[in-house]
């Protein structure tokens, strides 16, 4: 079963900047789409932004020029660099990972889910 190990949540004050982290426990280049997500309270789970493995990115409009995806297939771990954060970006961010592993089975893997707090 992949694992995922998320981290970089925290508390931020508007305007400021966190990098969220997701380490798959099977290699990045089984994933063929990554992304993250994230859920307000009281809300639904939604889309935040994704990579595939041709590199074609994708971004909700709400983060578009301030969120960065970007994956490091030498550490092994998908990146949120998140900039000019607002408080509407409050929420907890969840990664996702979608592949194959070495035997073709495919795997849908999630995050245990990051905590973001932004104060204005």
């Amino acid at each position: 079963q992949v694992q995922l190990v998320e981290s970089g949540g925290g508390l931020v004050q508007a305007g400021g900047s966190l990098r969220l982290s997701c380490a798959p426990s099977i290699s990045i280049f089984s994933a063929d789409y990554m992304a993250w997500y994230r859920q307000a309270p009281g809300e639904q789970r939604e889309l935040v932004a994704s990579i595939t493995s041709d590199e074609s990115t994708y971004y909700a409009g709400s983060v578009k020029g301030r969120f960065a995806i970007s994956r490091d297939m030498a550490t092994n771990t998908l990146y949120l660099q998140m900039n000019s954060l607002k408080s509407e970006d409050t929420a907890v961010y969840y990664c996702n990972v979608r592949g194959s592993n070495v035997r073709g089975f495919r795997y849908n893997a999630w995050g245990q889910g990051t905590q973001v707090t932004v104060s204005s």
